[in-house]
């Protein structure tokens, strides 16, 4: 028989040497996970601003059912701006479409009789709408308005109000400059203390860009009103259409967005659609006026 010794160290397991990974394989594994993330973060950030994109589609074609809701019934589509009594201050056309937005307790908050800055509207003045702000954008729930600065004067706070991302359009004017003799009323759709009718859009409501959105970072804006006093105080509410969306050397009352290649617009058959910024600056100015002959000479 053989020695139990022997057998019992001929049944002992071969231990075999375990192989790790070298430096090159392990650079080599970090190279391709590097290139994969390379390829997958891009794609899953198009289809995020894609969906913020179409977001922002919807929130327009919402904005542009509740004007068209507001002409059924008044038969013409709010002002862009309207003064109240002691004329200090204007509130937005936006105010006037908010219970066709189902925002009929936030209307309430609103005593139009008192200018913005008046304490009977401090809650109004807290009251941030998100369907109004773009998703894509960079925006703070309020932002303080400041006074125009004049000379040695410095600028001083007036009051802070909500922000919001859609504006009426106004025309190809500066909407600020309406104020400056011999005045200027707008050749858009949205004017000071005047209501346009659809059937004044005589280039055809297809044809027409009525609200159009803007970054915070060009003009903090409101949906609420705006105290006159304000520097741009106008363009807080509407805006214009004169060289093109996104363009940055332009005036801060121009139209733009963080999408890639232009900005949205609600025409005003309720259609949006992304107007490039590559497009043809008389074509952009046509899409802005109301009809050809829009504006001084009208009135």
């Amino acid at each position: 028989m053989l020695d139990s010794r022997i057998t019992g160290l001929n049944c002992r397991p071969v231990r075999r040497a375990v192989r790790g990974f070298t430096i090159l394989e392990l650079l080599m594994v970090m190279g391709i996970v590097t290139v994969l993330l390379s390829l997958v973060l891009p794609a899953v950030g198009s289809a995020r601003e894609a969906a913020r994109r179409l977001e922002c589609v919807n929130q327009l074609k919402q904005v542009g059912l509740a004007l068209h809701q507001y002409h059924d019934v008044h038969q013409s589509f709010p002002p862009g701006w309207q003064w109240e009594e002691t004329h200090q201050s204007g509130w937005s056309w936006t105010v006037s479409i908010l219970p066709f937005l189902e925002q009929t307790a936030v209307y309430r908050l609103i005593d139009r009789d008192q200018p913005v800055f008046h304490e009977s509207n401090a809650k109004a003045r807290e009251q941030t709408l998100p369907f109004l702000l773009c998703p894509s954008d960079i925006t703070e729930p309020r932002f303080v308005l400041y006074s125009e600065p004049r000379g040695l004067t410095p600028a001083a706070a007036l009051t802070e109000l909500p922000t919001a991302s859609y504006f009426g359009v106004f025309g190809i004017t500066e909407p600020d400059e309406s104020h400056l003799p011999p005045g200027h009323p707008g050749e858009g759709t949205f004017i000071e203390s005047r209501s346009i009718r659809i059937s004044e859009l005589t280039q055809g409501s297809s044809n027409t860009v009525i609200v159009g959105e803007r970054t915070m970072a060009r003009i903090p804006s409101t949906w609420l009103g705006v105290d006159w006093r304000g520097e741009d105080a106008a363009c807080r509410l509407v805006g214009n259409t004169d060289t093109s969306p996104n363009c940055r050397q332009c005036d801060e009352c121009e139209f733009g967005s963080r999408h890639s290649g232009g900005a949205n617009f609600l025409y005003g058959d309720g259609h949006v659609k992304l107007v490039s910024e590559n497009i043809d600056r008389d074509l952009y100015q046509k899409l802005g006026r109301r009809s050809e002959c829009s504006g001084g000479s009208e009135f």
